[in-house]
This record gives structure tokens, sequence and C-alpha cells, in this order.
């Protein structure tokens, strides 16, 4: 509950929306609501004991309709508006001046959001660059011991060769688009039958 309505200040203010015709319980909750910018809204348990503490003092009645209970104020619940008319006035501009306190502080807290989120894309945009350049740019192989000229030496440097190629172009396949999790297990697999494949023929 906003400080705005202590001291029975909601009590008057349900009055003067009564005074502006009929309404139910949840039609004074959307207007209190849309009075204080969707900032503020009373719940249905601080409405409804007030509008039967109301009916009690006989300033509002109500009837019944489909379950649902209408109110609307009487003869002696507009005298007393006439008499607090002055309360009134203060209490329109306090919850004038509540809202602008309220649009200022959620304004404050919409720009602070707004820009750690920023913060965060980014750092997550970054981290994920940094990951997949980790997992599939391929690093310098390192330098193979020096051999004899000749053939062997030719299929060693073609076979570094494939390799290379082989790591570059699975990176670029897997930068092209995003996969399924079945397509990224197969592939993990293959990879893994291949690299099996290779250990059993070179050692």
């Amino acid at each position: 509950m906003t400080a705005v309505f202590s001291h029975g200040r909601l009590r008057l203010y349900l009055l003067k929306l009564l005074d502006d015709g009929p309404k139910h319980g949840y039609e004074l909750i959307r207007l209190l609501e849309d009075r204080f910018l969707g900032l503020y809204a009373p719940s249905a348990g601080t409405i409804y004991p007030r509008l039967q503490r109301l009916e009690v003092e006989g300033l509002v009645s109500h009837t019944a309709a489909g379950g649902r209970k209408t109110y609307d104020i009487t003869d002696a619940g507009r005298a007393e508006l006439r008499q607090r008319a002055g309360e009134l006035t203060a209490l329109e501009t306090d919850i004038a001046a509540s809202v602008a306190d309220l649009s200022s502080l959620a304004g404050e807290i919409r720009s602070e959001v707004r820009g750690s989120v920023r913060d965060l894309k980014r750092e997550l945009s970054e981290a994920t660059r940094q990951t997949r350049r980790a997992r599939w740019e391929a690093p310098a192989p390192p330098p193979r011991p020096a051999s004899t000229p000749g053939p062997q030496a030719e299929l060693l440097d073609e076979l570094d060769q494939r390799l290379a190629a082989f790591t570059v172009e699975v990176g670029r396949l897997m930068r092209a688009r995003q996969f399924s999790d079945t397509q990224l297990r197969t592939a993990i697999r293959l990879l893994d039958g291949a690299l099996d494949g290779l250990r059993r023929l070179l050692r």
C-alpha cells in the first residue's frame, strides 16, 4: 500500500470513484492502477474489506448479479465527499506527485537494467567469439622433425596440408549456421571415429 493512501485516504478515494458511477471491485482496482500509470495496483484483499466497511457505515450499497457485487455510493457517501472536498483535493495533488516520483524511479530503473543487459550481452558475445576461435581455429602445427627429402617427406607435407584444410573447413561449416543437437552429436561421433581409425592405422 502506497503511503499516499495512509490514514483512511483510500476509503475517501473509493467514494470519489464510486461517485462517478456504480462499479464492481475489480473495476476499482483497474481504475486505481490506471491512475498510477500501472506502477501501483491495490490487491483485492485491500479493496474489498474497505468496501464492506463503507457499506456497514451506510456510505455505499451493493447489488449482486451473476455472482458479482456492484457497488454504488449512497446519499450519505456523497455528503461525506462534500464535507471532505478539501481533503480530496489534497489527495489528488499527492497522487499526482507520487505518480511523478514513481515514473521517475521507474525510468531510472529501466535505464540501469538496459545498461546492464547491454553489458551482459556484450560480454557473452565476446566470450562466445573467443570460445569459437579456441575451438575451431587451427593452431599452428608443431614443427616436424627434419627428414630426408624424398617421396615420404612429400606425403607428410601433403598430410599436414590436408589436416590443416580439414580443420579450417570444419570451422567454416560450424560458423555458417545453427545446428540441431542431433547433427552436432553425429558430427562428434564421426570425428571420434575418424580419429580412432587414424590411431589404429598409425600405431
